[in-house]
Parts: structure tokens; sequence; C-alpha cells
């Protein structure tokens, strides 16, 4: 079974293969055949992403809780709003 899905995957080929066939169509027959590409600055550049992704997220984590807490000051506003204006009413 393991071996009829390895069959079909080498048949789809995906968009970015496409991209990688056009900048170099030897480079991306060997990655096809299963050869992996040894470069001093593929690494570099995959510890960039790596670096990246997580500079991502945590600006995620803290724009959601630079998010939350602006929820809590609107709320504290209204309700200093809210107090303010029963005072002068009553």
């Amino acid at each position: 079974m393991a071996k009829n899905k390895q069959k079909l995957s080498k048949k789809i080929i995906s968009a970015s293969e496409i991209g990688q066939y056009s900048y170099c169509s030897v480079a991306w027959f060997l990655q096809r055949c299963g050869y992996e590409p040894l470069s001093k600055s593929l690494d570099a550049g995959f510890k960039e992403h790596v670096e990246l992704g997580n500079v991502l997220d945590y600006t995620r984590i803290y724009t959601k809780k630079a998010r939350f807490l602006a929820y809590i000051g609107y709320i504290l506003l209204f309700i200093g709003f809210l107090f303010f204006l029963f005072e002068v009413v009553l």
C-alpha cells in the first residue's frame, strides 16, 4: 500500500516543483530521485526561516495579548463613562 502511494506521489507535480524545475531542471530531477542538496547557504537559509517563524509566532501571540488588553481597556472606559453619566443624572 505504501509503495502505491509513493508511486502516485511521484506522478503528481506541485506548483512549487514547477518553480524548481524552471529554476534548475537538473536539481529538480535529482531531488525527485531522492537526492538531498548539500549547501552551506541552504542550511543558513533554513536557519533563517526557522528564526523568522519564531519571530512571527511571538508577534502573533503578542498581537492577541494586545487586542485582549485593548478590549479590557474599552470595557473599563465604557464602565467609567456609565459611572460618570449616573453621577451627572443623579
